[in-house]
């Protein structure tokens, strides 16, 4: 990522951070819409698990200039969710709602340049998760 793309995430994130409830609750129903299999993943009450999703991507996003910082809690995370079952394609299934649910909170603010740094942010931490989980699930194995 380059060094504007990470000023567009983050100050974009900054226009989401007050309507973190809704947003998180977009996400969910549009991730369930797109692939409706992955509602079994989710055991516990989704709007916890959205506040969880909103404060971990806000931490996240506040970082992404300090990789270093993120890195191994990342990689924790990606190992986690191969634990849970989260499969390496549900990764772009969760990208492409991750998308959507930020045009439809930021509207005209989601440029076409903010939606390229946010696919390069989420390209980047999925694939760590990704390697992160592959990695958990041979040492599972």
């Amino acid at each position: 990522m380059t060094p504007g793309q990470i000023q567009q995430v983050q100050h974009s994130f900054e226009q989401v951070a007050p309507i973190a409830e809704q947003a998180a609750a977009l996400f969910y129903e549009r991730l369930f819409t797109l692939d409706p299999g992955l509602r079994s993943l989710f055991k516990g009450d989704i709007a916890g698990q959205g506040r969880m999703l909103m404060q971990t991507l806000g931490l996240v996003v506040r970082s992404l200039d300090q990789p270093e910082r993120i890195v191994p809690a990342v990689q924790a995370l990606g190992a986690r969710h191969a634990g849970y079952g989260v499969r390496e394609a549900d990764y772009d299934t969760v990208g492409a709602a991750l998308l959507w649910t930020l045009e439809q909170g930021l509207g005209a603010a989601f440029t076409a340049s903010v939606r390229e740094a946010w696919a390069a942010a989420y390209g980047l931490l999925a694939g760590i998760m990704v390697q992160a989980g592959a990695a958990a699930s041979v040492r599972a194995a």
